[in-house]
């Protein structure tokens, strides 16, 4: 009899605890309406007649219409989460003043020499952003990029080897090299700063004793790693092909994706906001491939960094992998207690890092034509941090996506290219870059403050 007592009191807590929490819930939570679940069996009617059903703000369906789209707005921004939306309204500033004052920047000729010029630095920061999830840094993608540059001048011009030979071994050399820092890191405790740290120098000493005395090894104009840059489809229907098939590669994933979603009786994207994003790529893919089409054609090495990012944020999102990435960048404790081996996922993460890292040296080195003593030096490093993070990608882990880093290089990368057309000198432009991530850096803070403050961090 005792027992039915207790038991009744527990109920009668747990139903007033649910209560108070489901009214604050139900106070962010904006409007819109979710799906009803199945009842559930109470043991105590009474004390749960004014009881609240639980719902997450996060899975409320939005309303239809204009009024939808500034509720969720609203949420959003009391939330601090506005995702990527002020990265690609300060890029359409950038955009805008640099045309005000010299009306080349948004011609074909600049527009494509941008988008190529972004790669490289592209590729290293999508590494950067599997870095970041988890809270970490590594300093040393810089080094390691001049070193894949080098290994490959060295293997192919100065000993003959097959090309893409020399290629293949750059970019395993590159996954070496990471898991090497993320062992350290990982295995050994010691902390990734450090470790990348004496990465950055280490590597560098190394590339310089590969290029040896002579510094500059010239790569074959007409050979593969030349061609990553210099190669363009120059056939129109190559550019606006590949536009027309991700409109409808994006659109089919989101319609069956919410068809899933309804059949699970999992809150979805109205059809009609489906089509209205579907319309808005239509527009930008159009638009960027007939701006390729008015110079010298698509670029190969766009074709492959959009690849890149198609395939990293598939393995982020929809695979094991990516969860467990996603996991160890918001608690490193409750992940190993769920059974995930800590160590692993580390390493892995530091390995995709150094891959990515030598194939954006190679496309550096393309870029050039050669692998020279400054490959890798500069404000390589600062750069290929300042894309991921600028893109939307949380220096506190957790948060991210590898898309962040294509929006942050071109933001780098079209200031870095208005301001030399303006002929303002490059210590202005490493000021002006520093004080877009720190306005950056400092958005991401009060975003998270802002996210604890709601219950979404």
């Amino acid at each position: 009899m005792s027992t039915d007592k207790t038991s009744t009191s527990l109920d009668k807590d747990n139903a007033s605890g649910r209560g108070d929490t489901n009214s604050d819930a139900a106070g962010t939570g904006g409007g819109g309406t979710a799906k009803a679940s199945a009842p559930a069996v109470v043991d105590a009617p009474a004390a749960a007649d004014g009881a609240v059903t639980a719902v997450d703000p996060r899975l409320l369906v939005r309303e239809q219409g204009l009024s939808g789209y500034v509720s969720e707005f609203g949420r959003k921004l009391r939330a601090g989460d506005l995702g990527s939306l002020p990265v690609v309204v300060g890029l359409i500033v950038i955009c805008a003043i640099f045309q005000s004052l010299n009306s080349n920047f948004l011609s074909a000729e600049n527009l494509s020499n941008i988008s190529v010029a972004m790669v490289g630095t592209g590729m290293i920061a999508v590494g950067i952003v599997f870095v970041l999830l988890l809270g970490e840094i590594d300093l040393s993608v810089g080094s390691v990029s001049g070193v894949s540059g080098a290994i490959v001048a060295v293997l192919s011009v100065t000993h003959g080897m097959n090309e893409a030979l020399a290629l293949v071994i750059a970019i395993a050399s590159g996954a070496v090299i990471g898991a090497i820092h993320g062992f350290f890191f990982a295995r050994l405790g010691a902390p990734a700063f450090a470790v990348t740290l004496a990465g950055l120098l280490f590597w560098l000493g190394f590339m310089l004793q590969v290029l040896g005395d002579n510094g500059t090894i010239n790569l074959d104009s007409e050979g593969l790693v030349a061609q990553l840059t210099t190669y363009y489809f120059s056939d129109v229907a190559a550019a606006y092909g590949l536009a027309v098939f991700a409109v409808v590669v994006f659109f089919l994933t989101s319609f069956l994706e919410n068809r899933r979603r309804d059949a699970a009786g999992i809150p979805s994207r109205p059809l009609n906001e489906t089509l209205l994003r579907t319309g808005v790529l239509a527009v930008v893919a159009l638009a960027a491939a007939f701006m390729f089409n008015q110079y010298k054609g698509l670029p190969l090495a766009v074709v492959v960094f959009l690849a890149v990012l198609v395939l990293t944020d598939f393995v982020l999102r929809r695979t094991t992998y990516g969860r467990k990435v996603f996991a160890l960048g918001g608690s490193v404790e409750a992940s190993r207690r769920a059974g995930i081996n800590v160590t692993l996922i580390r390493v892995s993460v530091y390995s995709i890092a150094g891959t990515f890292a030598a194939v954006g040296g190679l496309f550096i080195a393309s870029k050039i034509a050669a692998a020279n003593q400054s490959a890798g030096t500069g404000d390589l490093l600062m750069n290929a941090i300042a894309a991921a993070v600028i893109g939307g990608t949380s220096l506190f882990g957790g948060r991210g996506r590898t898309w962040n880093a294509l929006l942050g290089v071109m933001v780098i990368t079209s200031i870095q290219y208005g301001l030399a057309l303006q002929g303002i000198a490059t210590p202005t432009q490493y000021m002006i870059t520093g004080g877009v991530l720190l306005a950056t850096v400092v958005i991401d803070s009060v975003t998270r403050k802002t996210q604890k403050t709601a219950g979404r961090a």
